[in-house]
């Protein structure tokens, strides 16, 4: 039997790496991350805990792909809706995408969770995590692109052109989804929604909006049209 890309043992192999992440995601999904247990995930699939690691090298090891499934996840639901808005005002492409992001993450608290919460302290982000948010994020830079600095984000548009002129890979990343835009000024603006998508998503899936009055859909379009008046995002 040959071993490689497509052979019979590979993708009994890829097979079984998939049950093992569909068994760890079912437990974090009751349990959330810290839930999740190697020895349960073994027992789960009838097979001894031993055996996992034939697949997963550690615990670690199969949160860190757990997490690159995530955001390949959440930034899929992101650039089909940046498809879905191409054309329309920078002002409502910003709300779309944004509230694409906030359906993904309530739709699958599980996975969102995963994304914001350290399962573990010495669990260290590889550099591979790094592009897959950035593709999250991404597609938000073209819409934002179109808007300008305004003065109390003077000192924060300074630090981040000291970051895009000293990191080329950032660089390369703004300009590649904002061609022709300012990059300073796109970036600036994608870290302000950054915060603010996770202030109020992250609040919506802790449950601390029950039993308030408002919707987080409201309060999230509240935020980004208060970024898109800063912005001079244009409506039309």
């Amino acid at each position: 039997m040959t071993v490689g890309n497509g052979s019979p043992r590979q993708r009994y192999r890829d097979q079984v790496r998939a049950e093992i992440k569909q068994a760890a995601l079912a437990q974090m999904c009751i349990g959330g991350p810290a839930a999740l247990s190697l020895n349960a995930v073994a027992k789960e699939l009838g097979v001894t805990g031993p055996a996992l690691y034939k697949y997963f090298r550690s615990r670690d090891d199969l949160l860190t792909e757990l997490v690159f499934d995530c955001y390949a996840d959440a930034a899929a639901a992101v650039h089909a809706e940046a498809e879905r808005v191409t054309g329309l005002p920078a002002r409502e492409r910003l709300h779309r995408l944004a509230e694409a992001y906030r359906q993904w993450a309530v739709a699958a608290p599980h996975l969102y969770q995963l994304l914001t919460v350290m399962p573990r302290p010495t669990l260290d982000s590889p550099p591979e995590t790094i592009d897959r948010a950035k593709a999250v994020l991404g597609p938000f830079l073209p819409a934002l692109g179109e808007g300008q600095a305004w003065p109390a984000a003077t000192e924060l548009r300074k630090q981040v052109q000291g970051w895009v002129d000293g990191n080329e890979p950032v660089a390369d990343w703004v300009r590649a989804y904002a061609p022709g835009a300012d990059p300073y000024t796109a970036l600036t603006g994608a870290l302000i929604v950054w915060v603010r998508l996770h202030g109020v998503v992250n609040l919506e899936v802790q449950g601390k909006f029950v039993g308030m009055g408002h919707q987080a859909s409201t309060l999230l379009s509240v935020e980004m049209d208060s970024l898109a008046d800063l912005m001079g995002l244009p409506a039309s």
